[in-house]
């Protein structure tokens, strides 16, 4: 069963991934140095190539995650985040599921091979807005969280933020 007594996380995620250089990644991510002087934990998500650019430029109680990883150790999956261990990993971003079909088991073994390897993960869950405005959210949200098991999403849950 799910705790439910932990702080809130707040996410920030770079959607314009591939269209940044390293020069025009800077503004964006300059104002969160001083976002939120208080309790929230804050969790920035840039693209692979900016995290140590981002990171150096956030303040150092900031989280900073990639916006993926690969499923298995080693191997040659050109392109593919293996293993950013100083980071967390948001997985099962919506154009990842759409675009590359990466489907909810898919996602699932991705999340459950990132925690396995003790690395902090964001599963990303959600539907698209056709999804929505068809009515069927619940059940697309519902299939996507069931590929991920129980211990596996309690363990998401909590990025480090369970009250102790």
């Amino acid at each position: 069963m799910v705790e439910e007594s932990f702080k809130y996380v707040i996410l920030i995620g770079d959607i314009s991934t591939i269209n940044r250089t390293r020069r025009h990644q800077s503004p964006p991510s300059h104002p969160f140095r001083s976002l939120l002087s208080h309790s929230p934990e804050v969790v920035v998500s840039p693209s692979y190539v900016f995290l140590p650019l981002v990171k150096d430029l956030l303040r150092p109680d900031f989280h900073i995650a990639a916006q993926n990883c690969w499923v298995k150790k080693g191997g040659a999956f050109t392109g593919e985040v293996r293993d950013a261990r100083q980071y967390g990993h948001s997985l099962g971003h919506s154009e990842r599921r759409a675009l590359l079909n990466e489907s909810n088991e898919f996602v699932g073994d991705k999340v459950a091979y990132a925690l396995s390897q003790g690395l902090k993960v964001i599963a990303c869950i959600g539907e698209t807005l056709e999804q929505r405005e068809s009515g069927s959210t619940m059940d697309v949200v519902t299939a996507q969280t069931k590929a991920i098991s129980a211990e596996t999403l309690n363990e998401i849950l909590y990025w480090g933020s369970k009250d102790k």
